[in-house]
């Protein structure tokens, strides 16, 4: 039996994706034919290399033996196609970013959409997460998130302006309730609450004549996502804490209204991160130059 190299393709891609469609995907093949192909290897090998329930796919040992095996060989060919790929004149392959849904849609799609004009060769996925996720296990190229997230082994680019915020709610809500004019005050307001997916809430913070400040607010809603909190805003549920950008425009209509502006600090811009130790492809080379540029 003389297995070849294209004959662990499928192997490769399930083993990092733990899914027999999402190999499918990086692979342009139906999950049947994934699936298909890695009964065949399993029935050349003599052995099974797959533990599959209807609902995961995981690794059996002499899998995950030859998992370890193959990866470093696969990700070497990949690196070498790429640097041949640094010979075009324009770059070419797929870029995996992954984000949260809030900066995707401020931030990240309006310059993908520029990029891709500059670079109609390279295909960009966007993936997104509230929870930061580990790009490299998840082979995913870069990600985009606040600086404070961030590992001291990425290189992290700035990408979009400076990040405002806003305190806001309708004007129907403050007509009943008197609007604060200091942050302490929002006490005796509904707020809407927003928390980690750890469930630990998230702090107002803000920074003002008296110094920086965090304020533990509370209402009857509770919510994990920033775009959630703007339309319970937009309801007239209370009070929310948000990304100025995302609120704009209901400002500019007079749907919202803004509150505490004096005391409402400036964050710095969201990082462009990669990993600091591994080889960076034409692609995300050719995005970062593109980022940098802007």
């Amino acid at each position: 039996m003389r297995l070849k190299f294209a004959d662990f393709a499928a192997f490769i891609a399930v083993a990092r994706h733990k899914s027999f469609r999402a190999a499918g995907d990086e692979l342009g093949l139906s999950p049947s034919a994934v699936s298909h192909a890695i009964k065949q290897l399993e029935q050349r090998l003599k052995l099974q290399v797959f533990n599959r329930t209807t609902r995961s796919v995981a690794l059996t040992e002499a899998g995950l033996n030859l998992f370890v095996r193959l990866r470093p060989a696969f990700d070497e060919i990949d690196t070498m196609i790429d640097e041949v790929n640094c010979f075009r004149t324009t770059p070419m392959g797929t870029l995996k970013i992954n984000t949260a849904p809030l900066f995707a849609r401020l931030v990240l799609v309006p310059i993908v959409a520029g990029f891709i004009r500059e670079y109609p060769d390279i295909k960009v996925e966007i993936s997104t997460d509230d929870k930061l996720i580990d790009i490299v296990k998840q082979n995913v190229d870069a990600g985009i998130r606040l600086d404070t997230a961030l590992e001291n082994d990425m290189v992290a680019v700035p990408i979009g302006p400076k990040i405002r915020l806003a305190v806001v709610a309708t004007a129907d809500y403050f007509a009943r309730h008197a609007p604060p004019v200091h942050p302490a005050e929002l006490g005796a307001h509904q707020c809407i609450v927003l928390r980690f997916q750890s469930g630990r809430p998230y702090l107002w913070e803000f920074d003002g004549p008296e110094g920086k400040l965090e304020i533990a607010v509370t209402g009857n809603i509770i919510l994990d996502d920033l775009d959630s909190a703007l339309e319970a805003a937009l309801c007239g549920a209370g009070i929310a804490y948000l990304n100025y950008e995302q609120a704009r425009q209901y400002l500019d209509s007079g749907k919202l209204v803004s509150v505490l502006e004096a005391w409402l600090p400036e964050k710095p811009s969201l990082q462009l991160y990669y990993p600091r130790n591994k080889y960076i492809s034409c692609s995300l080379r050719a995005f970062v130059d593109y980022v940098k540029a802007q």
